[in-house]
């Protein structure tokens, strides 16, 4: 660990000052609107969870269908714009904002791209002049593959019903093809790395087994080179946290097919809020307490989203304190993944939208 880190109390200080000067929320749509360019004028913008895209074409949101005009790259490749907000989700739920994580998570997942993308690909182009804080992503719009690939190489405890934690503690058997041993401890390492992939089924996820999948129009040899790609993205994301002092626990990809028939990956990359990441030497002390009988069970801190879904309450949104220790962790979190000090934009968020959105159109599109 550098002794360039922001210290947690540094962090604290940090996010202080990010909140007293939060302004009003704006939407991209908003920008859209205000004309600012042309070349956007009469998009749709499909809002997401923590993304917000715009792409030609036409698109269904909830109950309504949209059509869009085309939306092209110089040399005819379809364009998807991607906007990463500082929203925050969790059981399927808007929490609120999050200081910070919109260019944290950008660092991260391009950080991740650049590790894994030989093995992947990528959907993403390379834009002269955005920073991999920047939250504005252009990347090509593939034909998603409707399924995530979320591996697993040990049994977080978690609250969200599509866990193999969750189908452990229902005892059962069995978990997409794998089997359920009664043996196993709550944040236990697996004895071997799981695939458990997960689809929507009226828009909530669902774990399900490969055969479903087959049954349901995806290829076994699709299935197989996104599972055996995944795999070994996810040994060498493993070595690379490794040595900044992490455990990878779990993640979850996503993929679609591009204009040349390719399968590569898309979206974000093994980010604190895709994936799972642990302290080694913590891990490493708790298992040495356990076996003493000194705890009841492990318990390691966790540098992911399940640490904001400890705070999450029927459907309210997170208080100012809890979003503070939120974006806290968040920190942390990045200096760990990349062995570097956090280093903020603190410009206005409508401002790095907004530049982001201008370099993207200027030099990409036709």
């Amino acid at each position: 660990m550098t002794n360039d880190f922001l210290t947690e109390g540094e962090a604290e200080g940090l996010v202080e000052q990010y909140m007293a000067k939060e302004q009003r929320p704006f939407t991209t749509q908003d920008v859209i609107h205000s004309g600012i360019f042309p070349q956007l004028r009469g998009f749709k913008v499909r809002p997401g969870k923590v993304s917000d895209c715009i792409f030609g074409g036409g698109y269904s949101f909830g109950h309504s269908t949209y059509e869009n005009p085309p939306l092209v790259t110089k040399d005819g490749t379809p364009l998807r714009i991607m906007v990463r907000t500082d929203r925050i989700s969790t059981h399927d739920i808007n929490r609120g904002e999050i200081p910070f994580k919109d260019q944290i998570l950008a660092q991260n997942h391009h950080v991740m791209r650049r590790l894994t993308q030989d093995v992947l690909g990528t959907s993403q182009f390379d834009v002269p002049g955005l920073a991999d804080t920047s939250v504005v992503i252009a990347a090509e719009n593939l034909k998603t593959i409707p399924i995530e690939m979320v591996l697993r190489a040990y049994m977080a405890k978690s609250t969200t019903s599509t866990t193999l934690y969750q189908a452990w503690l229902r005892k059962d058997l069995n978990f997409c093809g794998h089997f359920v041993d009664n043996r196993w401890i709550p944040n236990g390492r697996l004895p071997y790395v799981m695939d458990t992939p997960s689809t929507k089924s009226d828009e909530h996820d669902q774990s399900v087994a490969p055969e479903f999948l087959f049954k349901n129009g995806l290829s076994i040899h699709d299935y197989q080179q996104i599972r055996n790609a995944a795999l070994v993205a996810f040994g060498v994301v493993s070595r690379f946290v490794q040595e900044k002092g992490l455990i990878l626990v779990d993640t979850k990809t996503e993929h679609g097919v591009n204009r040349n028939d390719e399968i590569v990956a898309q979206d974000e990359l093994y980010t604190l809020d895709s994936s799972r990441f642990w302290l080694v030497d913590d891990y490493a002390r708790q298992l040495e307490q356990l076996a003493r009988g000194n705890i009841p069970e492990l318990n390691p801190a966790s540098y992911s989203k399940e640490f904001a879904r400890s705070f999450s309450q029927g459907k309210e949104k997170y208080t100012d304190d809890q979003r503070r220790a939120i974006a806290v962790r968040y920190i942390l979190g990045i200096q760990h993944l990349t062995g570097e000090p956090f280093r903020p934009d603190m410009r206005s968020r409508e401002e790095r939208v907004v530049s982001g959105l201008q370099t993207i159109v200027e030099q990409l599109i036709a």
